[in-house]
């Protein structure tokens, strides 16, 4: 008898720019992708999540001598204030990649270069144009809004040398047909309308080099180290470096034997590359921000397809966050630190805003009174309130009453449609949503309790509303374990008090945790800590 192996599940977040601490944008970031990995591991598939931070490039050289510092040491600093970031929001990535990891990283940068120059599509040429470092990107006359890079308000720089180019002009028609037919998906639809719109008025070869002379952070072109690999060529292929891709194996004796050289090896054929770029590539999806859909829904699927590799399922675009209606920005001093909201609020109440208040297509606002009056109505008043209630109900008993041959229907129904739609909103990447969908269900079993009135009743009647309550609570801790786990673990540390028997409910997957009468006769339940405590009224 054959055993079926978990379907893999491939996502990665953009990687940060390391020329700055974290922001709240990409605080979110790394949450949306948060929960959809923890999704697929309770639907049981094999996940691999993927963040880093990016660090080559003109606007990390020029920040880091802006600062008196060595380019090394300056992107060290930041990319692990990054690094604390992730672990400090409970971010269940598997790996991070660093672009200045000379063993990692840059053999696969290189390789892949190596495989455009094979496939014709790298040429040497003169380049005059206009270049924002702050996008690290070539921009055209029309890109421009008078005269300044329209994201950072700069004049570009002007730039005239010699650099490869990358033949980008040769993939537009392929490019538009696969968006189309939908073998690579871009969510939501207008980021696919406003993509195609650029591919359709025809994409252009671009430069994909520096001279060492002017740039020398970053990653040599192979067999011509007078010149630095773009940056966006370097730092695409972060996605298949952190699986190994240009690290290949020697699998058998025989080549072993054969004395290879490093050089030879990177040559093999596909069968002797990593095992977990062979696994898990390609990508499920990547997420990333509104402000660089071009790079990865143009040049990397063209850099992917001149390698002759596949091309990732899908790209999911998330909007920008505002801060009181304004455009973020370090001189109007508006910039929101998420470990200040953390510090002072919590980390689930910060997943918790950017999730649900923050709209999953499009740009969302924060402000700190925003904040307080969702942390009050939604996670003090809500969810809080609503656990203390239901443990206070079970907890007298000191175990859980099992409504036997009693009907259940109400909160059982309800739960039952709520995963329904809880589910399709998922897989629609429509966390936001699915956040409210749990809300509604929790407000359900509020007025459940003051309809019934449970510590009026006695006996069976009141041992059935009481489980049914304890029983919709654990189905809750499962529909918030994605957005705020240090919650849902809290929950069920309440609902479960022995350890053994909350460890088997945490071994559940999706469609275990889904049935109804997961909570047994007898289970024993404590009264924990308060889940949010209510603010300080100003």
């Amino acid at each position: 008898m054959s055993i079926l192996k978990p379907k893999t599940f491939y996502i990665t977040t953009s990687i940060a720019y390391a020329n700055a601490a974290p922001h709240i944008g990409f605080a979110m970031e790394v949450c949306q992708a948060d929960v959809l990995a923890r999704y697929h591991r309770m639907k049981g598939d094999d996940v691999f999540l993927l963040s880093g931070t990016d660090e080559n490039g003109s606007k990390n050289k020029k920040t880091a001598e802006e600062k008196k510092m060595e380019p090394q040491k300056f992107v060290d600093e930041n990319s692990a204030k990054f690094q604390l970031l992730l672990d400090t929001l409970d971010i269940s990535n598997n790996d991070f990649i660093r672009t200045t990891d000379k063993k990692r990283h840059w053999p696969a940068a290189q390789k892949i270069w190596d495989k455009l120059a094979e496939s014709g599509d790298i040429y040497k040429d003169s380049y005059e144009g206009c270049y924002c470092v702050g996008c690290e990107a070539y921009l055209t006359e029309k890109d421009l809004v008078d005269g300044k890079c329209p994201n950072h308000q700069k004049a570009p720089e002007k730039i005239k040398e010699e650099n490869y180019f990358f033949r980008l002009s040769n993939y537009s028609k392929i490019i538009q047909e696969k968006i189309e037919l939908g073998e690579l998906e871009i969510l939501p639809e207008s980021r696919k309308n406003e993509i195609l719109n650029v591919i359709k008025s025809g994409l252009k070869d671009i430069s994909f080099s520096r001279s060492k002379k002017v740039l020398d952070w970053g990653i040599p072109v192979p067999n011509d180290h007078s010149q630095t690999m773009y940056v966006w060529c370097d730092a695409l292929t972060n996605y298949i470096s952190a699986l190994g891709y240009g690290e290949s194996e020697v699998r058998s004796l025989e080549h072993r034997d054969h004395g290879l050289t490093k050089t030879d090896l990177c040559k093999l054929k596909p069968e002797f590359q990593n095992e977990n770029f062979q696994k898990y590539w390609p990508a499920d999806i990547h997420i990333i921000g509104k402000d660089i859909l071009r790079f990865h829904a143009a040049i990397w699927p063209a850099m992917l397809l001149s390698a002759n590799l596949p091309l990732p399922k899908k790209i999911f675009v998330h909007g920008f966050i505002t801060s009181n209606g304004q455009k973020m920005s370090k001189s109007l001093g508006n910039v929101i630190d998420p470990f200040e909201i953390i510090d002072k609020y919590g980390v689930d109440a910060l997943r918790y805003y950017l999730l649900k208040e923050i709209p999953s297509r499009s740009d969302g606002d924060f402000s700190y009174d925003r904040f307080e009056e969702i942390y009050q109505a939604d996670l003090a008043n809500g969810i809080g309130n609503l656990t203390a209630r239901i443990i206070a109900l079970s907890w007298n008993k000191d175990f859980c009453p099992k409504a036997s041959n009693l009907q259940a229907k109400d909160l059982a129904l309800k739960a039952k449609n709520t995963w329904l739609d809880y589910e399709k909103l998922l897989n629609n990447f429509r966390l936001n949503e699915a956040l409210e969908i749990t809300q509604k269900f929790m407000s359900a079993c509020d007025e459940y309790i003051e309809i019934n009135k449970p510590w009026q009743l006695e006996g069976k009647e009141k041992e059935k509303i009481i489980y049914n309550l304890s029983e919709s609570l654990r189905h809750i801790a499962w529909m918030i374990y994605p957005f705020m786990p240090e919650t849902s673990m809290k929950i069920f540390e309440q609902l479960f008090a022995d350890k053994k028997e909350r460890k088997i409910e945490l071994n559940k997957n999706l469609k275990e945790a889904q049935e109804w009468d997961g909570l047994k006769l007898k289970t024993k339940i404590k009264k924990g800590e308060i889940l949010f405590p209510r603010l300080p009224k100003n």
